[in-house]
């Protein structure tokens, strides 16, 4: 079990999360970026290049594996702007207080332990004027589709790193505290299952 959660499930991951399709919520994120930017879940790194209006890029992720694999695309973006990766956790980053400009979780919120801590901990970090820009998948709008997703996030959480099919993004940054400024959800190509996306950007309320 080992072999496949240390090394080849980062493997896994980072392939599945270079699929075309995301390219574009990355894209659009990386470039609405400014400031000191936060990468929570930051993985193999694929998002770092595109962070053009950044002054300074902190990745966080728990995956030491996955970290290993951002370095090399950190070597390649470090003349965007000053890149630093941090092993640690979403629920209890590293950082002072309304320290960062931007936050960015881009298909992340779905394996956290604790989403709701992990937000909570995005606030903190955030300044008054900050903003989280996301790209999740999460939990179907058709009732039938959702209770399916409750059935198998169980089972495919064990098997994909603690990825829950079921979780809604936009609910759980309200319970949190943040206000949703702007939304938009797609469907993505393949099994519906996996792949209804939320994305946008919310502020602290």
């Amino acid at each position: 079990m080992k072999i496949y959660s240390h090394w080849l499930f980062p493997r896994v991951l980072d392939l599945i999360m270079r699929r075309k399709e995301l390219v574009p919520f990355r894209r659009r994120i990386g470039e609405a970026a400014t400031g000191r930017v936060l990468d929570l879940g930051v993985g193999s790194g694929l998002n770092l290049a595109l962070y053009r209006n950044a002054e300074r890029i902190i990745g966080i992720d728990p995956s030491l594996e996955l970290l290993q694999l951002a370095r090399a695309r950190a070597r390649e973006a470090f003349a965007v702007a000053p890149i630093e990766l941090v092993h640690g956790s979403a629920e209890a980053l590293p950082l002072d207080d309304h320290s960062i400009d931007t936050a960015v979780s881009t298909f992340t919120l779905c394996s956290v332990d604790d989403p709701e801590k992990a937000l909570t901990e995005i606030r903190r970090v955030l300044k008054p004027a900050g903003r989280l820009l996301f790209a999740e998948h999460g939990r179907l709008p058709e009732l039938r589709g959702a209770r399916w997703q409750d059935r198998l996030t169980p089972a495919w959480s064990r098997i994909a790193g603690g990825c829950h099919l079921n979780r809604k993004p936009d609910d759980l940054m309200k319970a949190a505290g943040f206000h949703v400024d702007a939304l938009e959800t797609t469907y993505l190509k393949g099994p519906r299952i996996l792949g209804y996306v939320y994305s946008g950007s919310a502020r602290a309320g």
